[in-house]
């Protein structure tokens, strides 16, 4: 007999299939620039209405956590409803002015998104151009780069792959910008934003490809856009891996194997058309396949490696990600133990080491990809629980510590407030890191926690140009800590 948790990660296995760009939350960054750019797409009227209907009530845009997060989402909406320019719009768009302007004019610290201050320095001068001296440009987020990066547009000159993502903050200079691809489907920089600033101010006639990407990514949420499409490597990676590593049995398609295999390159797999391979991705897709009995050599990551650790991106970055070298770790160390003598100890000892070294006094991890440290403790505990050997051993211990020291009272764990996705990295952390004997009560509660919010909706926590939430990934999360805390309990499946 089939149990009925393994039926619901069959059809969450299959409903990856179903919807081959991802699942992906709507975007009021991503949103707004279509405002912006493209109002003679279809389904304009309803963006218009999702950025009046989000808008918080202080005037801004975002969660109710850090500040810094306000930004970007904030002056895109207030750029976007000054450019339709009806009264409704208008009023919504100073309401937000009035929040920009003390947040302006004493910065808060920058979450670490993807070219925020390029973004930020963007919108300002945009709003700028229609609204003259509405907020203040702060030499903080304008500090001179954004001219060089649109100079260098101008000239012809090439710009980073990783800049196609966020195409449009260099303005009319990107329409047509020689030496930005667009992909078969339509889309540059696996971007909404991007593709309809390399579209321009004109409307396209109907069988433009990137038109036709545009529509498609409309249509997923009625109008409203994400910020990334598609995900489809990165989403379907992390869902197998979270899934299998919690003893689920699936059945995954052969279609859905392959969409992980086939992409991979000398230099592994990007997350999305349009973007540049990375470690992260890739890592997390050699894991997957190993997993799932697919075994693929770990030879696309050596070009990212470097006397400590391992790079996101290819030819450098500033800084380094925890989750893509514990992601890493996990790669090399189960192909010591697949092949044993073949060299792949070292680097696993490597980064394991570096791991250790970046973790944070009270025993957590953060990482740029994820604004809670939750993610971040549960991709790095697990990869050094599992392959980081002896000397992690109190590492591993500190991050257990963390994790039982900061439950909620209501048994949830997160960086602002108690949510699903969160509790479920807790709960990982201390079922498959831990002795799962010596947090019955946390555990307990926890599973408690995932059980009443079930049906809630879970804020939106990944790092793209503003947070997002990648829907199957997250419920893939609270399924596998579901499961885990049950067996660990004695019960049946209750969420």
């Amino acid at each position: 007999m089939i149990r009925d948790v393994d039926r619901r990660a069959q059809e969450l296995v299959d409903g990856l299939l179903a919807e081959p760009w991802g699942q992906v939350s709507p975007s009021v960054y991503e949103t707004g620039r279509l405002v912006a750019f493209t109002p003679w797409l279809a389904g304009h009227a309803e963006r218009v209405a999702f950025l009046l209907r989000t808008q918080r009530p202080d005037g801004g845009w975002g969660p109710d956590g850090e500040p810094g997060y306000l930004l970007v989402p904030s002056l895109s909406a207030i750029d976007a409803l000054l450019a339709e320019g009806s009264a409704e719009a208008a009023a919504a768009a100073h309401r937000g002015l009035d929040r920009m302007r003390p947040l302006l004019a004493a910065p808060p610290q920058l979450p670490d998104t993807p070219a925020i201050e390029l973004i930020s320095a963007s919108l300002i001068r945009s709003i700028d151009s229609r609204l003259p001296g509405a907020l203040p440009a702060p030499a903080a987020l304008d500090d001179g780069t954004l001219d060089l990066v649109m100079a260098a547009a101008k000239q012809g000159g090439p710009l980073p792959q990783k800049m196609w993502h966020a195409l449009e903050i260099i303005g009319p200079a990107a329409a047509g910008l020689p030496g930005v691809p667009v992909e078969n489907m339509g889309g540059v920089g696996a971007a909404p934003a991007a593709t309809a600033a390399w579209l321009g101010g004109t409307e396209p006639p109907p069988s433009d490809p990137s038109r036709r990407f545009l529509e498609t990514a409309a249509r997923q949420h009625g109008g409203p856009v994400a910020c990334g499409l598609p995900i489809t490597v990165f989403e379907r990676s992390w869902v197998l891996t979270l899934l299998s590593r919690a003893g689920l049995a699936f059945d995954p398609h052969p279609e859905l194997l392959l969409s992980l295999s086939a992409p991979l390159g000398p230099d592994g797999v990007a997350t999305g058309p349009g973007l540049p391979p990375d470690a992260d991705t890739t890592s997390a897709v050699l894991y997957a396949l190993t997993l799932l009995g697919r075994r693929v050599a770990p030879d696309p990551l050596t070009g990212y490696e470097t006397e400590t650790n391992f790079r996101t991106w290819p030819g450098g970055e500033q800084g380094r990600s925890v989750t893509t070298n514990a992601h890493v770790l996990e790669v090399f160390g189960q192909h010591a133990r697949l092949e044993p003598g073949a060299g792949h100890e070292a680097t696993a000892a490597k980064v394991a080491a570096w791991l250790r070294e970046v973790q944070r006094a009270d025993g957590s991890w953060t990482d740029r990809w994820h604004a809670s440290p939750y993610y971040a403790t549960m991709a790095t505990a697990l990869a050094l629980a599992e392959f980081g050997g002896e000397e992690s051993a109190d590492s591993v211990r500190a991050a257990l510590r963390w994790v039982r020291d900061t439950q909620r009272p209501d048994g949830s764990w997160g960086v602002w407030g108690g949510t699903a996705e969160e509790s479920a990295y807790a709960l990982h952390v201390l079922l498959l890191a831990g002795d799962p004997e010596d947090a019955v009560e946390q555990v307990r509660a926890g599973a408690g926690f995932l059980a009443g919010a079930a049906d809630d909706e879970p804020p939106a926590l990944w790092h793209d140009k503003d947070l997002y939430l990648p829907v199957a990934i997250v419920r893939a999360a609270v399924l596998a800590a579901s499961h885990l805390a049950q067996v660990q309990l004695g019960g049946t499946l209750v969420t």
